[in-house]
């Protein structure tokens, strides 16, 4: 598996500045620092299931054409959603280390990943996402209005040689708390 993500767009060094830098660039549990910021936070899971990787997201599977596993949720203060967070893995993956994943509910993610110290995170990547990109697209139809472009981050996590790769969407109500 190549850690690094072959998409030279996404950007491993901090890009962004004030705030949502702090957002972009925090190693920890984003479900975590949100209910610090905001109280508690709500995940709305938006689907689940098998689908094809983006052409952005396919370096991390065998095959480009591969289906894989997609987890797209909301995380929401009351019914404001604050961050749209993507998620993929190779389908085989629900077998071995993300077995978890597919009961997880409207339980975070975050929770599951930063409990378990068997699971190691690569480094954080941040993009400003054109109104083009798949996850603008898919984040941007949870709002009653197209934002301007979005900022997003992704990591890889990993456990042993299975590796999942999760994108969390920055809404612009995130910069209202």
């Amino acid at each position: 598996m190549n850690p690094i993500p072959r998409d030279s767009l996404w950007c491993a060094a901090p890009v962004a500045a004030g705030v949502l830098r702090r957002w972009l660039t925090d190693r920890g549990s984003l479900t975590a620092r949100l209910q610090r910021h905001a109280g508690p936070i709500q995940v709305k899971v938006l689907f689940q299931g098998l689908r094809r990787a983006h052409c952005d997201e396919a370096f991390l599977f065998e095959s480009p054409s591969a289906r894989v596993l997609v987890r797209e949720v909301l995380l929401l203060r009351g019914t404001t959603p604050l961050v749209f967070a993507h998620t993929v893995l190779a389908a085989g993956g629900l077998r071995g280390a993300w077995r978890r994943i597919a009961g997880l509910g409207t339980r975070p993610l975050g929770a599951a990943l930063f409990a378990d110290p068997r699971i190691a995170r690569f480094p954080l990547r941040q993009k400003k996402l054109p109104r083009t990109h798949p996850l603008y697209r898919r984040a941007a139809a949870q709002l009653k209005r197209a934002p301007p472009p979005l900022w997003a981050r992704r990591s890889i996590f990993a456990a042993g040689n299975s590796p999942i790769l999760v994108s969390e969407v920055f809404l612009p109500a995130l910069f209202d708390l």
